[in-house]
């Protein structure tokens, strides 16, 4: 009888071990449903860009500066072509990502990975875990983050919402930068030479743009002046993308 008992007592914690273990699958295939895999094409190169009353090839993303905003949920995956059709050697680092188990994704040259030699390009592949919130990329190579940078926005899981009382109606990302009259490159190039500090940037920048007391600025649109006066709650994403001076924003 107590043999019995034994294999019973056996046969019951067997079969709440693979009654949990198929739970667990269960949530597991859950997560896999709803996260998506994101595709994207990164190619640097040379662009013209006119700030200040003056154009300059700037490296940038895709012609864009800033580059593209990259909008992922808690649990997705993000697959990256880089191609590098500049004249400089380069990397990407998405900043703030925690790499489980993707190290070699992580961008900082010669730390994670060779730079992208001119002509060559490489895929970064990574999956967002545990993570909500405004992060950005930038290039990881010399002074190139100057113009290439972006926004990473990784929202909840979906279904999921806000950590907020209230819930934004609206977003929009402000990525802070800075902008020299002059090829960043030798700006860092001409200080490791000298032995000096680098010369200071020539005006501030959001999002890509000088400010209004520049000269030859962009006109600030109607919507973007009264961002903060509409009703419905705003979600403004603040991203410090300076190289020397670091801004608070209130």
């Amino acid at each position: 009888m107590e043999g019995f008992d034994n294999i019973f007592a056996s046969s019951h914690r067997l079969s709440l071990f693979f009654l949990g273990l198929l739970l667990l699958l269960a949530s597991a295939l859950s997560l896999l449903a709803n996260a998506e895999t994101h595709n994207h094409d990164f190619v640097i190169q040379a662009t013209p860009v006119k700030r200040l009353c003056k154009t300059q090839n700037s490296i940038t993303v895709n012609g864009m500066f800033p580059g593209p905003t990259l909008e992922v949920n808690n649990g997705d995956t993000l697959v990256v072509n880089v191609v590098n059709k500049a004249q400089y050697n380069v990397t990407i680092h998405w900043h703030g990502v925690r790499q489980m188990r993707t190290g070699w994704a992580d961008g900082p040259e010669f730390v994670t990975q060779c730079p992208i030699r001119p002509g060559g390009s490489y895929t970064y592949k990574f999956t967002i875990q545990g993570q909500e919130g405004t992060l950005w990329w930038h290039a990881h190579s010399s002074w190139l983050r100057a113009t290439v940078y972006g926004a990473l926005i990784v929202h909840p899981k979906e279904g999921s919402p806000y950590p907020f009382s209230k819930q934004p109606k609206r977003e929009t990302a402000i990525l802070l930068g800075e902008w020299w009259n002059a090829n960043p490159i030798d700006v860092v190039r001409e200080a490791t030479r000298t032995g000096g500090a680098p010369n200071v940037s020539d005006a501030y920048t959001v999002n890509g743009q000088p400010g209004d007391l520049y000269n030859c600025s962009s006109q600030v649109t109607e919507d973007d002046n009264n961002i903060a006066e509409q009703k419905p709650y705003v979600n403004l994403r603040m991203i410090d993308s300076l190289i020397l001076l670091h801004r608070s924003f209130r």
